[in-house]
């Protein structure tokens, strides 16, 4: 614990979080608004914590969607002060437990990423492990027994303070519509120490499938294990949902758990295709997910103009294709540039209004006057008419460069001839 509150720790922590910022917790309190308070407070928290006397807060309880669109998923969102606390426990345990993690484990660990995860279990595949056991752990983070973690966490942490402290977290009460209820089991995502409890949690996991000398690739909670036939995936089902049962006190969902072809399953966003070479493609759900979440945007452009829609555009798009940057899509991606160059020809015709301006726009943008009053006299819907010869002609590509629309098509083969 004196480690924890160090004042060269503390100092490091605080920088953090007020770098990640984050949403308030139940007092209403940003990290910048909480400085004062600290300033004034802090000794006597230090105090608290030292003497074992500390009680967290309860996180306020936020849900939003799964990635995955089934369903809500359950955020706590803990105040200011305990993020801090959080924050400065992590950065002292994670040097001690993450040495030891596996090194087919990849989600919230310093120097991995999905990416790397996701290269492991396309060299398993190629190594002609062509069966994936796709584990699913139902309610992952709601389901964490606490004896359980904390019997883990005590292996390498003999601080009784520390020790309490995390459990004080972990049953710290969920409030949601003014009403805070006490937690018994579970790990609220929203944390800065969530991340590394679970993986402390499966590391157990991830011993046991180097023990049996599996390949496998973990991310959080999503765990792909590649065999060499549908009978062996089929054993290894059976067995990892025993293990996880009896040893972790977790479920598998069976349905979404499968063992099947990797070229049939997603993981982490991304498919591959059935070569002996697979390449990394895409998942239509992810691709999906990604027009969902442009639409929104979209929408708003109706009452704006069109460069103010594309400037909100650009780090949704530039993010998404940094983060696939690793597929061989640009099929996907040509589609994409179509589909939403439509949608911004779709909120030109309706800003456009009547047929008058409509018919004025059109020559201005290099029409006949004969096609002008074909295109705006056709009684037809904004959707139908973006995706016309008139408003492709009268709104070409060209003019979506010069207002610094990113093309993913493009900018997904300059990233795989760089590569």
């Amino acid at each position: 614990m004196e480690t924890i509150l160090s004042r060269e720790n503390m100092m490091a922590v605080l920088r953090r979080v007020v770098a990640n910022k984050g949403a308030p917790g139940i007092d209403k309190m940003s990290v910048e608004q909480s400085k004062p308070y600290l300033l004034e407070h802090w000794p006597r928290i230090r105090e608290e914590l030292l003497a074992d006397r500390y009680r967290p807060a309860p996180v306020r309880g936020v849900e939003i969607p799964k990635t995955g669109g089934e369903g809500m998923r359950q955020l706590g969102i803990p105040t200011a002060l305990d993020r801090l606390i959080q924050q400065a426990m992590h950065q002292v345990l994670m040097p001690i437990f993450d040495p030891d993690f596996s090194a087919s484990s990849y989600g919230f660990r310093p120097g991995r990423s999905a990416h790397d995860a996701v290269l492991a279990a396309r060299s398993h595949a190629t190594d002609g492990r062509r069966f994936v056991v796709d584990l699913d752990l139902e309610k992952f983070f709601d389901r964490v027994n606490h004896d359980v973690l904390m019997a883990r966490v005590a292996r390498k942490v003999t601080d009784k303070r520390v020790l309490r402290l995390i459990r004080r977290y972990l049953q710290a009460g969920l409030m949601t519509g003014g009403i805070a209820t006490a937690r018994s089991e579970g790990t609220p995502q929203g944390g800065p120490l969530s991340p590394l409890l679970s993986n402390i949690l499966l590391d157990d996991l991830d011993k046991e499938l180097e023990r049996r000398g599996h390949a496998f690739c973990r991310y959080a909670d999503d765990c792909n294990v590649y065999v060499r036939s549908q009978r062996a995936g089929e054993r290894v089902m059976a067995s990892l949902t025993r293990f996880l049962a009896e040893r972790l006190k977790l479920a598998v969902n069976g349905a979404k758990s499968a063992v099947d072809r990797p070229w049939r399953r997603n993981f982490l966003g991304y498919t591959m295709t059935a070569n002996e070479r697979p390449r990394l493609q895409i998942a239509v759900s992810s691709v999906k997910r990604f027009m969902g979440k442009l639409k929104p945007v979209l929408r708003a452009g109706r009452g704006r103009t069109l460069a103010a829609t594309v400037k909100d555009l650009t780090p949704i798009l530039r993010g998404w294709i940094a983060y696939f940057r690793l597929s061989e899509a640009e099929r996907v991606a040509r589609d994409l540039d179509g589909w939403l160059r439509r949608k911004l020809r779709c909120i030109l015709w309706r800003q456009w209004k009547r047929p008058a301006a409509r018919f004025m726009r059109m020559m201005q943008h290099g029409l006949t006057e004969q096609h002008a009053r074909d295109a705006t006299g056709n009684g037809c819907g904004p959707w139908w008419n973006s995706g016309e010869r008139h408003m492709n002609y009268a709104i070409r590509r060209a003019f979506f460069d010069q207002l610094g629309l990113i093309s993913l098509q493009r900018e997904l083969r300059g990233l795989n001839h760089a590569a």
